[in-house]
């Protein structure tokens, strides 16, 4: 506006001098979104170029990507990416099973195994592809990478089909010379494509501020122009007739009507005094917070992790000075807290615990009590190797013969052995083969299935080859192949996993393998005994920190079974609510179990886990902790982490009391969920009103809350919200365990909103994402759980450790630079403008300049940029540098 103002005979300067200006701002910017759009282009250009060989006619002809279309037939080879989304037809594998990598879609290296329908498994030739002629049925493109739902009509037959037989684009093929697809969905259609979407857009406070000061000074620019524009009307009078003011046929100085000499003089003023607006200012903090990422974040030796080779990593550079200002961090557990390096260490069996070690949890607990514990002596039969930690003669080299309940171990390590979804890759040899499991739990139990002497070394998508030692008798070694007829995979929602199998004798059985809580409903009658000693152990295992499963089988009839089979290809076979009526299915089997015992895993802390928490409290930073864990293991890690003290006055509010027990156990899912309520809201009543106790007294003794999940749903009830804010705005510390995704993202909105204050969030893996975008701030940590929380991410680093130095240094100085750069670009435009507007009154208010214009236009832009720019990236080093000089001076006197 001001730049068309000074293209017309009202104003002062030339038009140029405020054209030139306001262009090189914006080509600085265009510059910058230029060259990024022609890196995309780039990449675009690069990425739909790749060949990809393609059927046409009886051979395979190479064609680029961006000429597929759904309906063709492709070969891809080892190594190479899929297209498009392809349904797996063969694989040059006999039995049409292939490896791939989901890298590029959730930053998992784990290979995974696909497998094609049996009745494509021969169409893997040129001229025996040509014959292949279907109909996909299936779901419209979504965003889903883990679900799939469609039918093959294929030969007159309605063949199923599931995830298990999609090959998503930006999947790798590995381990398999080459497969043969169909492509189903291509371009952005594609489910990695549809996930693409733009990250939440995250405005520093700072900026919102900026905003709104900006806009003062449009209001200070207009009170000029106003004063200035009343004094013109004033001050435009017939007594100064010796300037011959009225001669001229410009209506701005023409005395007989002053209206229209004010107005025209105010657009004259709004030009002269348009300096005051700093147009640069955005572009020198874009500027000054990218040099704060790229060179003081992304290369900080201190925030340098040297054992995985990762350095800190700024994602955005719109956050930095938010990072100063953080006053709640929200922390996921395992994986951030912890290293996420599974060892299998204790286990139950048949009520009977087995393993002698001592955790860092249970050692941090006896200093807490005033005790120390000694070293544990180790026995002769102890095997340590990663993923396995145990030392008990009682069960190694197949001394387990000579415990009381030796089926029980049988069963116990079988469960290990065969209930997993575990690829062994490498030579299949104990002391070489490799694992690669969906998640570290996994192959651990797989560990030290080998280690108790069921040891798993071949996997086909129908058998699991196991190698199993003293099982029919001391020192016998043999090879048992077993049938898996059906895997009933984990979700968050059924916390389990089945796999139904048949004995080569002909037994079929369901082991089943989850969360005690879920195993323990469905436990077939009169195992009260095992199922008591058992859930004591869970709560001894609990409190050392330990991570807890339960695993238990049930033998099945083969008519029990073939009945129930039908109905679970017909749920397989839908394709509508295929997942929900997965779950029913699944439902009807696994129940009547029999309860084995259950595995305890130790996931240690990361180190400098405690100092690091100890550190940002003393900042005045509260932590609350967000994990699925069970409430005894994270208020230990609690207590281990220095969260949580025996000086702090603890709030439990736990839905695994006696009386909601009772209620559960009527079944009347409608009064227990009212029952619950009401309990909530009277213990969250309660606990404010001992909270605001506390804080009253002089002792001002800090305070913990710690609720579990089932609470928590009902706490974030609109009508509890704010009692359950308040109460946890009082405490130091706060943990909520046995939370889902969603809890965690609400948990963080609640304070971010509800509080108005400013917010972080950490975590590692997939399930912390909405926590990590429902913050201000969202930092990733790059663990083993993938890379999905980090893509999410503002911020990326390697342990929870570097949040000291990427907080109190590099966020303190960011906020203490920019805000220094802000009053200092306001206080040099004012002062520039300030001298422009005290000259008006000595000019008759009209409109003079005082600077020449190139000199008024360029201050802002050039004159006055770099010192403002070093300024905001270097203040400390001038500060040393100023401080150093006085002394030299000093000495010098």
């Amino acid at each position: 506006m001001i730049s068309v103002l000074s293209a017309t005979p009202i104003s002062p300067v030339h038009p140029i001098t405020n054209v030139v200006p306001l262009s090189l701002v914006l080509l600085v910017s265009l510059i910058k979104e230029a060259f990024e759009d022609w890196k995309r282009f780039h990449n675009d250009k690069v990425i739909n170029s790749t060949p990809i060989d393609v059927l046409q006619g009886q051979k395979w002809e190479s064609i680029p990507w961006k000429k597929l279309q759904v309906g063709d037939i492709v070969r891809v080879k080892q190594d190479g990416f899929f297209p498009a989304d392809l349904l797996f037809l063969s694989s040059s594998n006999p039995d049409g099973v292939c490896y791939i990598e989901t890298a590029n879609l959730d930053g998992e290296t784990n290979l995974k195994i696909r497998k094609a329908l049996e009745r494509t498994w021969d169409y893997f030739t040129p001229d025996k592809a040509a014959e292949f002629k279907g109909e996909i049925q299936c779901e419209q493109p979504n965003n889903s990478l883990y679900t799939f739902t469609g039918n093959l009509i294929f030969q007159k037959q309605t063949l199923p089909l599931s995830p298990n037989q999609i090959l998503l684009r930006g999947c790798s093929l590995r381990n398999t010379e080459f497969i043969v697809g169909a492509v189903i969905f291509t371009g952005h259609e594609t489910k990695v494509m549809m996930n693409a979407m733009n990250v939440p857009s995250k405005r520093s406070t700072l900026e919102r501020k900026l905003d709104k000061l900006i806009l003062t000074l449009f209001g200070a620019l207009f009170t000029m122009c106003l004063v200035g524009a009343i004094g013109s009307g004033i001050f435009i009078n017939r007594k100064f007739y010796y300037l011959g003011l009225d001669e001229g046929v410009e209506d701005q100085f023409n005395p007989r009507n002053r209206f229209v000499v004010a107005i025209l003089t105010m657009f004259t003023l709004i030009t002269l005094y348009s300096t005051i607006i700093p147009i640069s200012l955005y572009v020198s903090i874009e500027m000054i917070k990218f040099i704060q990422s790229t060179q003081f974040i992304n290369k900080d030796l201190c925030m340098y992790h040297v054992e995985t080779d990762t350095p800190a990593l700024a994602r955005t550079s719109n956050l930095n000075e938010e990072l100063g200002q953080v006053e709640y961090i929200f922390s996921d557990k395992t994986g951030t807290l912890t290293r996420n390096l599974m060892e299998f260490f204790k286990c139950s069996i048949g009520g009977e615990v087995y393993g002698n070690g001592i955790t860092e949890i249970e050692r941090g607990s006896a200093q807490r009590n005033g005790t120390t514990l000694g070293e544990v002596q180790k026995s002769t039969t102890t095997v340590h190797e990663k993923g396995f930690n145990f030392d008990d003669a009682r069960l190694m080299q197949g001394a387990w013969r000579n415990e009381p309940n030796p089926e029980a171990c049988k069963e116990f390590f079988r469960c290990l052995a065969i209930c997993h979804t575990v690829l062994p890759e490498g030579d299949e040899s104990p002391e070489k083969i490799k694992y690669q499991a969906a998640s570290p739990d996994e192959a651990a139990l797989v560990i030290a299935a080998k280690n108790f002497g069921l040891f798993f070394y071949r996997r086909t998508p129908t058998t699991i080859m196991v190698r199993e030692s003293h099982v029919e008798k001391m020192g016998k070694v043999q090879d048992v192949s077993y049938e898996v007829l059906n895997v009933l995979e984990f979700n968050s929602t059924r916390k389990r996993q089945s796999v139904i199998c048949r004995y080569p004798d002909g037994r079929v059985v369901l082991y089943c393998k989850g969360a005690d809580s879920v195993i323990f409903e469905r436990l077939a009658d009169g195992q009260s005994g095992i199922k008591n000693l058992t859930r004591e152990n869970l709560e001894q295992f609990g409190s050392s920190g330990l991570r807890t499963l339960c695993l238990a089988y049930r033998d099945l009839s083969i008519n029990h079974y073939e009945s129930w089979n039908e109905k679970f290809i017909q749920a397989k076979s839908s394709l509508r609510d295929r997942e929900k009526k997965l779950d029913e299915v699944a439902d009807i089997i696994e129940k009547d179990l029999i309860l084995i015992g259950c595995t305890a895993i130790e996931d240690k802390l990361q180190d400098g886990v405690p100092s690091c928490i100890e550190t940002l409290s003393k900042a005045g930073i509260k932590i609350w902790v967000l994990t699925g864990d069970k409430m005894e293991t994270a208020i230990n890690i609690a207590y281990a982490c220095s969260l949580i003290n025996n000086n702090m006055k603890q709030f439990v509010i736990s839905s695994d009391t006696d009386a909601i027990r009772e209620v559960e156990n009527r079944g009347d899912s409608v009064e227990t969920a009212r029952f619950i309520q009401d309990t909530v809201k009277q213990e969250l009543k309660k606990c404010l009103e001992e909270a605001q106790h506390c804080l009253s007294t002089a002792s001002g003794q800090k305070l913990a809350l710690v609720i579990d999940g089932k609470c928590l749903m009902y706490a974030l009830d609109p009508s509890l919200r704010g009692h359950l804010l308040n109460l946890s705005l009082n405490c130091t510390s706060v943990v909520c365990c046995r939370v889902s995704p969603l809890q965690k993202a609400q948990v963080t909105s609640l304070v971010k909103n509800g509080a108005r204050k400013i917010t972080l969030s950490i975590g590692d893996g997939a399930n912390d994402v909405s926590m990590i975008q429902a913050a201000h701030v969202g930092v990733g940590i790059s663990g083993l759980e993938g890379m999905q929380a980090v893509m999410a991410s503002d911020f990326a680093i390697a342990q929870f450790r570097f949040l000291t130095d990427l907080l109190l240094v590099h966020g303190r100085w960011s906020y203490h630079r920019l805000s220094k750069v802000i009053t200092y670009f306001f206080y040099k435009n004012l002062t520039f403008t300030l001298t422009q507007f005290w000259f008006t009154f000595q000019t008759g208010f009209s409109g003079q300049r005082f600077y020449d214009d190139w000199f008024q236009s360029l201050y802002n832009v050039i004159f006055t940029a770099l010192p403002v720019i070093i300024l905001g990236c270097l203040t400390r080093m001038l500060v040393l540098h100023f401080l150093r000089g006085i002394l030299s001076y000093t000495k010098r006197e």
